[in-house]
């Protein structure tokens, strides 16, 4: 292969690459809430990791974060967090237990709503969900924006679970006046029928539960015990992400001609509750036609350096 040759393979590789990086997956985190939340991160073992772990966002702000491809994680969110005199860091609920701002590689402790991510897998879709499996903290809801796919929707928990918690799986804030999170059955009891664990590891042994079920009833898109893949796992193609802290809820869902269309009203559980997230569209173009135009213009590149070199 003759210099000149070689010179033109290299340089449509650089341009591969720049097109590529382009897409980066972007996680706008809107703190929709009338208090601070602390959001945290975890990113899977083996993949690179995001620029943050832990930041603060008070109430209103919101804060861009890109992936890179294949990235996958979880994001939630800690609340009533605190300095003591000494410099240590924590929260009441949703602490990663790295005594600091930055969760530093270590995840939630339960319970925690949790948002969990995998990008570009299995047929180069994203998927994700919003789990309760480690019990419930806050409203959190998942919205794609600009993704293709007939399940590329919004899913969530949009509704104040605290309020509604069974007695027996109540975390009680330090005064013992505000119930703030809501345990998992399986937190609360640690019995393997809750945990899916033991003899009940399976999905036919793991059924769901009577607690399950109430967080089931009150959010029907997001995992309810461990077994819950079919009404809660959620795939997308060149979406970008929006999670929002206490999303809104209103009697009408809100569209505009940027919104995903495919993104549904979530009901929260009394018919009347869904999400106002249009606001927040990241994007007025699809990734997917961003991607065949620059497609188009690496390939006429390519084009034309072949009649030159002939």
């Amino acid at each position: 292969m003759g210099s000149t040759q070689f010179s033109f393979l290299l340089y449509l590789l650089t341009i591969q690459i720049s097109v590529s990086g382009v897409f980066s997956t972007t996680f706008s985190i809107v703190n929709k809430c009338d208090y601070t939340v602390w959001p945290g991160i975890l990113s899977n073992a083996g993949v690179p990791l995001l620029p943050t772990t832990g930041f603060v966002l008070a109430a209103g702000e919101s804060k861009t974060i890109s992936a890179p491809a294949s990235w996958g994680g979880r994001f939630w969110g800690r609340t009533r967090c605190s300095e003591d005199s000494t410099g240590k860091f924590s929260c009441l609920t949703g602490d990663c237990g790295s005594n600091k701002v930055e969760c530093s590689g270590n995840g939630a402790k339960p319970p925690a709503t949790l948002a969990e991510f995998t990008l570009d897998g299995a047929g180069g879709l994203d998927f994700f969900d919003v789990s309760l499996v480690d019990g419930y903290n806050i409203p959190m809801l998942v919205v794609p924006q600009g993704g293709t796919g007939e399940k590329c929707v919004s899913t969530g928990c949009v509704v104040d679970l605290n309020g509604a918690c069974p007695q027996e799986l109540k975390v009680m804030s330090v005064d013992g006046g505000d119930n703030v999170a809501c345990k998992s059955a399986c937190e609360a009891f640690n019995q393997p029928q809750f945990c899916c664990s033991g003899e009940y590891a399976t999905p036919d042994t793991c059924v769901p539960s009577a607690y399950s079920q109430v967080f089931k009833n009150a959010c029907p898109r997001a995992y309810s015990y461990a077994y819950d893949d079919t009404t809660s796992t959620f795939t997308c193609a060149d979406a970008d992400y929006i999670i929002t802290f206490c999303p809104s809820p209103n009697t009408s869902q809100k569209s505009t001609d940027n919104h995903n269309t495919n993104t549904p009203a979530i009901n929260g559980g009394n018919g009347t509750m869904v999400y106002e997230g249009a606001e927040y569209d990241l994007s007025g173009a699809s990734r997917t036609t961003l991607r065949q135009f620059l497609g188009v213009v690496v390939a006429a590149v390519a084009i034309l350096q072949i009649q030159q070199l002939v």
